[in-house]
């Protein structure tokens, strides 16, 4: 049975790259972008789509790129695409890459965002599939900072976050353990500039540590469609080289968790909770 591996970095293999030209320009590029995405999204996971308009003197009006996180994705979409219709008149060119990827892109190994960890494992593996808990989320002040001039109004503070966290993934038996810690400095106007800083570090810092165990995690996809998982390090190894010494766990640990929700106005409500984990 043949298997892909899949893991939580920035795809940059040619395999997984599809060229596509041969668009007419009766769609506005909007509108060419969400016919395409929902054309090759139905294959598998996007990483990229890009649209782009020709020179002016070709004779078709757009081109497009599609980077896709599974070689045997973007074969099959390929395959099935290319010299179809689709939502056009004339039939779509695809063709896969031939461009040699660059010694030093392949070797690399870039973690993906926080929202495209999310957008990977929610495809593969549902929404469901997975979850986390947080172990710790801590403000890491030195010694008197907080009774320094730095707290004062005006002066400039430094706020410091460390989090640890568990990924859970309930249906295949795997946990791991991911941990960051982020820290910041800036002028504090009012009470309310601190308050809105602490949020947004500590969301900041709670993405960084889920980012962080998402990258010891491997997608293995089956020929038959399903999907397995599989760790590439225990979670004790991780809590041992990224955490020891950095952030302390008490035995009984009260965490502020800031939830924020987007209202209609596109502004943000900050709401505080309080959890309390016996460890």
């Amino acid at each position: 049975m043949d298997v892909e591996i899949l893991e939580f970095v920035v795809p940059v293999e040619n395999n997984k790259t599809l060229f596509v030209w041969n668009i007419q320009s009766l769609l506005t590029e909007a509108q060419i972008y969400d016919r395409l995405f929902g054309v090759f999204s139905s294959f598998g996971p996007l990483y990229l789509l890009k649209v782009r308009p020709n020179a002016p003197l070709q004779p078709s009006a757009f081109s497009a790129i599609v980077k896709f996180f599974s070689a045997s994705h973007s074969s099959k979409a390929q395959r099935q695409t290319d010299g179809r219709l689709l939502f056009q008149d004339i039939p779509l060119k695809v063709r896969l890459s031939s461009k040699h990827t660059p010694h030093f892109l392949s070797e690399s190994r870039r973690p993906l965002s926080h929202a495209r960890c999310l957008e990977l494992a929610n495809h593969c593996l549902g929404f469901n599939g997975w979850t986390y808990d947080i172990i710790t989320l801590e403000e890491l002040s030195d010694e008197g900072e907080e009774d320094g001039a730095g707290g004062e109004e005006g002066g400039v503070r430094s706020l410091r976050f460390g989090c640890l966290l568990q990924l859970n993934f309930p249906r295949h038996g795997h946990t791991t353990r991911g941990a960051a810690v982020v820290n910041d400095s800036f002028t504090c106007t009012g009470p309310d500039v601190l308050l809105l800083k602490r949020c947004k570090l500590q969301k900041l810092v709670r993405d960084k540590a889920l980012v962080q165990a998402f990258n010891t995690v491997l997608l293995i996809l089956l020929e038959n469609g399903k999907v397995m998982v599989e760790v590439k390090q225990t979670s004790d190894q991780i809590l041992h080289e990224k955490i020891e010494g950095v952030i302390h766990v008490s035995e009984t640990c009260m965490i502020y968790v800031y939830n924020i929700t987007p209202t209609h106005q596109n502004e943000y409500i900050y709401v505080q909770s309080i959890y309390i984990y016996e460890l």
